[in-house]
């Protein structure tokens, strides 16, 4: 059975894109058009294990389940980005979704990896709606590998009520995992390829060895006419 979610559902998090910009730096909301002009994220499977049920917990939050005291085990992460359409204009609204393994490499999903496993702790799954700068904030986990991939993050980019991408994150600098991962490599375009591995770097500043990852999105699609005419008033009260 599926959770109900709404925009306004951000418990983690009614000021998680300030923290956010106060931990890893406003540099990584303020790229207009870094990729807008040149190239659209491209497509990835959705794959078999996107949750099957979902948890009561779909927040932003992916470390911390509903009030429990006990964080899931990995590398804390501290995820960004901005949604955007091809010319660099911010997708408000839009509804990011993440879902990957646990520590121990298991999904969610009841048939995804050794149950006896599953870290009991880690959310698994977050959902975060952009806002007027179309930025997204998750703290979860640093991927880690299972059998036959590479460690990646899935991501589900919904507008309105339509999905309009599927992709993953991957890893920089596991250079051999990502070479070996069928699913990356059959990205033919090395620039396209490249577009979807994200570098995670330290915290500064963190003692407990904390990581940032930034992630952009550009959608292949244009702005609806509520979008451009938001955006048209916009610039003319600005």
């Amino acid at each position: 059975m599926k959770s109900s979610w709404s925009p306004s559902r951000r418990s983690f998090i009614g000021k998680s894109i300030v923290g956010a910009t106060a931990l890893v730096g406003s540099e990584f909301f303020t790229r207009p058009g870094l990729f807008a002009q040149e190239l659209v994220t491209p497509s990835m499977t959705e794959g078999p294990f996107y949750p099957d049920r979902l948890p009561l917990d779909t927040d932003n939050d992916l470390l911390v389940l509903n009030n429990s005291i006990t964080p899931a085990v990995g590398e804390i992460t501290h995820l960004t980005g901005k949604v955007m359409d091809q010319k660099g204009n911010p997708v408000r609204n839009a509804r990011v979704e993440i879902w990957q393994v646990d520590n121990n490499g298991v999904y969610l999903h009841s048939k995804g990896g050794d149950r006896t496993k599953l870290d009991k702790n880690f959310q698994g799954f977050g959902r975060f709606a952009t806002g007027l700068k179309a930025e997204y904030y998750f703290r979860t986990i640093k991927p880690v590998a299972y059998p036959g991939r590479t460690p990646h993050i899935h991501f589900a980019v919904y507008v309105g009520d339509r999905k309009v991408l599927s992709t993953q994150c991957m890893i920089k600098g596991n250079a051999d995992q990502n070479a070996r991962d069928g699913l990356l490599r059959s990205i033919r375009d090395e620039k396209a390829r490249q577009s979807l591995i994200v570098d995670f770097q330290p915290l500064a500043g963190s003692k407990i060895g904390e990581l940032t990852a930034n992630f952009d999105i550009v959608l292949g699609l244009t702005p609806n006419e509520d979008q451009l005419k938001e955006q048209e008033n916009e610039r003319k009260s600005g």
